[in-house]
């Protein structure tokens, strides 16, 4: 038997819920690796506690419980919410009950009290709440689907148990199903809750391989402005909805290479993102969080892409320069080799007839190698001035695309240095980038170096403002190691093909700073850096011109030569 409310908990409830808002809280932490990494961006998000509240737009700093005010500015229940005689296992006995008002105090309860409350949440997975809730989902009731979706969006809130519990009880198949429904608070639910499910990495592949193909259909295509009219019109509630999808495929874009795979291939996902950042470059929105989410998952899915893509597609971008002198030489060490007059008019004949290799229209994952994308990246890089998360991004997807020795990658490393200009507006980012910006900054810079075919013109621009990021000295405030040996990896692929960079070595002062860097070894970070600093010094040595330089500033052979 089920015990009912007294009267007026119901019709207080009812009556204050006409009123609710519900609205999610999220945070953003990005995490990085090193080389060409991943942008991983860990999201969760939670509907309110039922005492939120009800002016439009009032978003707290903190996710804390919010309080529900009625109509006239009256604090309701300060601290009951107005449930003053309901206690969690009769919320959860409501659930089964057979009145739609009873399994809407049940689940508006459980939304409150775990909207903060970690016991609560273990307590209603033991009472078996879970199946429960998970049966509402698609009950004819509109209110008992929203408040029985909002419980579910905070009973997983940073609580692994509970979400598999959900997956377990076929909530992913529910949920999807909800999703059809045309009503946008219950939408808004729905995509929380998988943005929640995404942050843990065991179910990433899983809600890949049940959700991308309908979330694509039924939000993505539609809200990225793709489907219709190809502007983007967006309410605030479909705003949302679009920012809580693109966070969960930020998520899942960090999961495994199967998953990437999925990601690229599933119709109309990445020209959704494409999509929107383009639309949203136009109109001057670039700073939007959704662009955010967009560019991680275009970064994120850039990764390890000449390894990953369709053989097919590989054949023709590498073309029949493969094994044919077709890298420029890498990142030399310990040794002096300068690249010939001819052969870097082999690279310029070669590269003239490059882009018919690519379609001038591209669809779906071919857009991750286009070179159309390098502008989309640029036009970020330049426009994008407050968030930094985005132009992280951007030139995390650049550097993806331009690693490695594949020929593709040196072709849009050329373009983007001698079509797009690139190089200004990258560093001007270096000069004010924070650790998680320079690691991508400088691998960007790194792989350019490598492919540039004019590396006079780019040590003039590049050298100052990388030498004024190493540290002289033991006080000097010193970026990671990883960045470090970025560094010194772009002056060496200078310096072994061009004077002017070992000169303007010299010039910024940046003997002293390399010659502290070789020194200072006493840990395995700062011993790669000092290997890489003694490579660097030993192939500066090979310009006798600069020997008497190197002399005025109290340098000998020897220091330039030991290891």
């Amino acid at each position: 038997t089920i015990r009912a409310p007294a009267m007026r908990t119901l019709q207080r409830f009812q009556s204050n819920n006409r009123s609710r808002l519900s609205t999610g809280s999220f945070g953003t932490m990005p995490a990085g690796g090193s080389g060409a990494f991943l942008g991983l961006g860990e999201h969760s998000s939670r509907a309110p506690s039922v005492r939120s509240l009800a002016e439009s737009g009032h978003h707290l700093a903190e996710p804390r419980a919010m309080e529900m005010y009625n109509g006239h500015g009256t604090l309701l229940g300060h601290h009951a919410g107005g449930f003053d005689d309901i206690d969690l296992p009769s919320a959860v006995k409501y659930l089964i009950a057979s009145d739609p008002n009873l399994q809407v105090l049940g689940a508006a309860y459980l939304q409150h009290k775990c909207y903060s409350d970690s016991s609560a949440k273990k307590q209603a997975r033991s009472l078996q709440a879970m199946p429960k809730l998970v049966k509402l989902f698609n009950s004819p009731n509109q209110e008992v689907q929203r408040h029985a979706t909002g419980a579910m969006r905070n009973l997983i809130y940073d609580n692994a148990e509970n979400k598999l519990a959900l997956v377990e009880e076929n909530g992913i198949y529910e949920l999807m199903r909800t999703l059809r429904e045309p009503d946008d608070e219950l939408r808004k639910n729905v995509t929380g809750i998988l943005w929640n499910l995404s942050s843990s990495d065991n179910l990433k592949d899983r809600l890949a391989r049940d959700t991308l193909e309908q979330l694509t259909d039924l939000v993505l295509v539609p809200l990225s402005g793709l489907g219709g009219s190809g502007v983007i019109q967006q309410n605030p509630s479909e705003a949302e909805i679009f920012y809580n999808s693109t966070g969960f495929l930020r998520n899942l874009s960090s999961a495994s290479q199967q998953t990437r795979q999925k990601m690229r291939e599933c119709h109309g996902l990445v020209d959704s993102m494409i999509h929107y950042v383009n639309s949203s470059l136009e109109v001057g929105k670039s700073e939007d969080k959704s662009v955010e989410n967009a560019v991680c998952v275009l970064r994120n899915l850039s990764y390890r892409l000449y390894d990953e893509m369709p053989p097919s597609s590989l054949q023709r971008l590498e073309g029949h320069r493969r094994n044919a002198g077709g890298t420029v030489t890498g990142e030399l060490v310990g040794c002096f080799s300068p690249q010939s007059k001819k052969a870097r008019e082999h690279y310029l004949n070669a590269d003239i007839v490059t882009f018919t290799e690519v379609s001038k229209d591209p669809k779906g994952m071919e857009w991750l190698w286009n070179p159309q994308i390098v502008g989309i990246y640029n036009r970020l890089l330049q426009r994008c001035e407050l968030n930094k998360h985005t132009t992280e991004a951007a030139s995390g997807a650049l550097q993806n695309i331009t690693a490695g020795d594949r020929r593709w990658a040196g072709v849009l490393s050329r373009l983007a240095l001698e079509q797009e200009r690139i190089l200004n507006p990258v560093l001007d980012r270096v000069r004010t980038a924070d650790h998680h910006q320079l690691r991508s900054l400088t691998g960007l810079i790194r792989n350019l170096s490598r492919h540039a075919r004019n590396k006079d013109e780019m040590s003039t621009k590049v050298v100052s403002h990388l030498i004024e990021k190493l540290p002289g000295s033991v006080g000097d405030k010193a970026p990671p190691a990883d960045v470090i040996v970025n560094i010194i990896a772009v002056l060496n692929n200078l310096v072994v093909e061009s004077p002017m960079a070992a000169r303007d070595i010299v010039y910024f002062d940046g003997l002293r700073k390399l010659f502290f860097i070789k020194k200072r070894r006493d840990s395995s970070d700062n011993e790669k850096s000092s290997r890489a600093a003694a490579s660097l010094l030993g192939n500066m040595w090979q310009y006798t011109k600069l020997h008497r330089d190197f002399k005025m500033k109290g340098y000998r052979k020897e220091d330039f030569l030991s290891l």
